[in-house]
């Protein structure tokens, strides 16, 4: 065994193995896997394997897409080939109009990843798939390119190929300890001795805690129990004349494809099992936990019912095994949180099926630093604190109960709730609220009209417009007051502060006391990395001279881990995280100052308190630290107060809005009107697959300030003409928003891509971003958007709609 690698993976599963391949595919030969018993002795070997290119984002279809293009030139291989029944097709069924709504929308979200789906009526499913009876069947989603593979052919492939290639897999060698040295290295400990790596990767499968508490890390990943079962051969397959399609059934919680001549069937039951929580023997390799049909009975019936043929045909065999999950089902792929120079691949509960996409991603984010596509689908740090391991099992358990029922939009499932709240959550309550999830954080979506209001979840308009149109027209004539928790924050000090954020940021950085910017922050790409707003505050009794650096309630661990990865050791700077420490409540619309004079002293006039200042100063009798900037296009203040202080100044602030009808709005509301002002949200809008001028953030550049990360490349991008272009639409329908991932066409082809949709309730326009092909960016340029089926036009309007000179929030 070697003493010293560039890249340890630790698991020799199809994640290890996929990731070993693409490492040496992006260039780097000196990489070793390590599997403490055979490859694909975990849950790899008992996979079902389906390859399916259907994904809930466009980062997921494109994984899958890179993953059944790989493993056809594995198969095609002469050297090593690999058993893959590809483009036998596969059916998603579906029983309702908002199921088969969302499949509609899925399609034309893949389209614009050059994927194409099919609708089909409940007797083209039947035609395409003979064994399946059209009752209580409406239709389904066609994916032409679904299969399967053998798991164990396949990751020896692809250790087969890495070994050509410089990699070397050791066997039979398990992991004992991870030591991190003081330059950031690892020092890997087997029990065959110790490897010295650069970089180690923890691919570990259902172990996945077990590398990370060598670590001291834990990582939100838990397993449950999955069984399926194989049938004797069935006369009908063989009589069909073809392979049958792959089946995914939302009715009965069942999929199945063709083994042989006969069914593989797999159930995703409601008396479901997590796996593992209490710990793992060392023992369990290539093993299966016990057989249990009784306890998918239930499931079973429904499986009858869709494909009769089942009842009167025998089992061969019965697989049990454990397979992994996520909080919200996607994996976990890229940085390991507050750690350097780590990485993982785990919660791959599709693993084949996608693994050979997710190792490809992994491999660019090494070797790279950025993949070519956005990952925050599948970033680790998109979960913070909150991500425990009995959280997940309970998210877990739910996901698997709904394994083939997307999410509608605006849709929050109870499992594991409340996860994060303020003091406010149930006061908020009390008052009507209904809340979102933002980072498990309860935040106030909307207040309900009556107190048995239930939202109705549809890809259209649904029944919550008029409340939200409600507190936006509040805001917009009076003044509103809105919870905003979760919101990152961190405390920067030390006399090179301003130095530092300079060369983190392309922007501005304002370095008066009293004064606030916003900045962006870009990758060594020049890609836009992060977005912040940056407050200076002066020496006070409250702290030091200091900076704030607010940005996305997400981004906590992602930012932290980027600002700290470049603070250089001769650096005066030390960064601290506020973010659980204290929450911002919003004041908003023309009679916002009134109410802040009714209940905080000093003068609070646009003469002595302009735009883009902060102030500290007490809400009734409680600290608070006051920002005069605005998300809704309004006059506005961000009020930030300590948690334990928080309701107390809550109070004062009602109090203090008696006189003028203070009422309460939520993040629709907001979301709404940061779009008619053409404000952008992270990860939604700005992704690190365009730059900021691509992203329409020009304005925001200062590209000869000097040095920042990122500055050559985006020096390098000007001599070239942009891909794509930000852009506001008018979508020229009312019964539905456009959703991320739907692609806007023009003459059979897609032109561009929504990342955001919304109404605009104060200028009454269906609103719509999109990043377009540039000679589609103009304004008054038109294009259809596929929203759900529908062909709707589309047509670019200047961005910013609503009070474009910005003076009533600056007013």
């Amino acid at each position: 065994m070697k003493s010293r690698t560039k890249v340890a993976v630790i698991g020799g599963g199809i994640a290890g193995c996929s990731t070993l391949y693409h490492l040496t595919q992006e260039g780097w030969s000196d990489v070793v896997l390590i599997e403490r018993d055979e490859l694909t002795s975990g849950t790899t070997w008992h996979s079902a394997a389906q390859v399916t290119n259907f994904g809930m984002n466009q980062t997921m279809v494109g994984l899958k897409s890179h993953s059944i293009a790989l493993y056809k030139k594995l198969r095609d291989d002469p050297e090593y080939p690999v058993g893959y029944h590809h483009g036998d097709g596969g059916i998603r069924l579906a029983n309702t109009e908002g199921h088969m709504q969302g499949y509609r929308h899925f399609a034309s979200m893949a389209r614009g990843m050059g994927v194409e789906y099919e609708i089909l009526d409940a007797e083209e499913c039947a035609r395409r798939h003979p064994l399946i009876s059209t009752e209580n069947l409406l239709g389904g989603l066609w994916d032409g390119e679904d299969g399967d593979i053998d798991p164990a052919q396949l990751c020896q492939a692809l250790a087969f190929h890495a070994r050509k290639a410089g990699a070397e897999v050791y066997r039979n060698t398990a992991v004992t300890g991870l030591k991190q040295l003081s330059d950031d290295t690892w020092v890997v400990h087997t029990t065959k001795g110790d490897i010295a790596a650069d970089i180690v990767v923890n691919a570990g499968g259902y172990r996945v805690n077990e590398i990370g508490a060598m670590m001291g890390v834990r990582h939100p990943v838990a397993s449950m129990e999955h069984q399926y079962f194989v049938t004797e051969d069935i006369p009908a397959i063989a009589e069909a004349g073809h392979r049958m399609p792959l089946l995914r059934c939302p009715i009965s919680d069942y999929y199945s494809r063709q083994e042989k001549g006969g069914l593989l069937v797999g159930f995703y039951e409601q008396d479901c099992k997590t796996w593992g929580m209490d710990g793992i023997s060392p023992d369990f390799s290539n093993d299966l936990c016990p057989d249990d049909l009784d306890r998918v009975m239930d499931v079973l019936e429904g499986a009858f019912e869709r494909m009769p043929v089942l009842a009167d045909v025998g089992i061969k065999r019965v697989v049990n095994g454990p397979i992994t999950y996520t909080i919200d089902g996607a994996p976990l792929v890229g940085p390991i949180p507050g750690k350097r120079n780590a990485f993982c691949i785990i919660g791959l509960r599709a693993g084949l099926g996608e693994g050979g996409g997710h190792g490809w991603l992994l491999a660019q984010q090494i070797v790279h630093g950025e993949a070519c596509y956005d990952t925050w689908c599948t970033d680790p740090r998109r979960f913070t604190g909150h991500a425990t391991v009995e959280l997940t099992a309970l998210k877990a358990v739910e996901d698997y109960q709904n394994e083939f029922r997307f999410h509608f939009p605006h849709e929050h499932r109870p499992a594991g709730r409340p996860a994060k709240t303020t003091p406010l959550t149930p006061v908020l309550a009390a008052e009507g609220a209904e809340f979102t999830i933002v980072n498990g954080w309860e935040r106030m979506d909307y207040i309900k009209p009556t107190p048995d209001f239930v939202a109705t979840h549809s890809f259209a308009f649904d029944n919550t417009f008029g409340a939200v149109g409600a507190e936006v027209a509040h805001v917009h004539t009076k003044v509103g007051l809105c919870e905003v928790n979760g919101f990152n924050r961190f405390e920067i000090t030390g006399v090179d502060r301003h130095a530092f954020m300079d060369r983190m940021s392309c922007s501005f950085v304002p370095k008066k006391d009293g004064r606030v910017g916003l900045v962006y922050l870009l990758n060594e790409q020049g890609m836009v990395k992060s977005e912040a707003t940056v407050a200076n505050l002066p020496a006070s009794d409250r702290g030091p001279e200091r900076m704030w650096y607010g940005s996305a309630a997400a981004s906590e661990y992602h930012d932290m881990d980027w600002l700290r990865a470049h603070m250089c050791a001769d650096e005066d700077v030390q960064i601290r995280s506020l973010t659980n420490d204290m929450t911002i409540l919003v004041l908003a619309g023309p009679d916002a100052c009134a109410v802040l004079q009714a209940c905080a002293r000093g003068d609070w006039s646009n003469d002595t308190f302009p735009f883009l200042r902060v102030r500290e100063c007490e809400i009734g009798f409680v600290p608070a630290t006051v920002m005069r900037v605005s998300f809704s296009g309004e006059l506005a203040y961000e009020i930030h107060v300590p948690n334990a202080s928080l309701y107390a100044a809550y109070l004062a602030l009602r109090a203090a809005g008696e006189n003028f009808d203070l009422r309460l709005f939520g993040a629709r509301a907001v979301e709404s009107m940061r779009m008619e002002k053409g404000f952008l949200h992270w990860k939604a809008d700005i992704i690190t697959e365009f730059d900021p001028y691509e992203t329409g953030l020009t304005r925001f550049v200062r590209i000869d300030k000097g040095p920042f990360v990122g500055r050559e490349a985006l020096r390098e991008r000007l001599t070239k003409a942009p891909r794509k272009q930000f852009v506001t639409l008018h979508v020229k329908t009312d019964h539905a928003p456009a959703h991320p991932g739907a692609s806007l066409m023009e003459a059979g082809r897609v032109v561009g891509t929504i990342t955001s949709g919304a109404w605009g309730h104060r200028i009454e326009k269906n609103l719509a971003y999109a990043f377009v092909e540039t000679d589609f960016a103009n304004v008054g340029a038109t294009m259809s958007l596929d929203l759900c089926g529908d062909m709707v036009e589309a047509e670019v309007i200047a961005p910013g709609a609503f009070d474009p000179e910005h003076k009533r929030m600056r007013g």
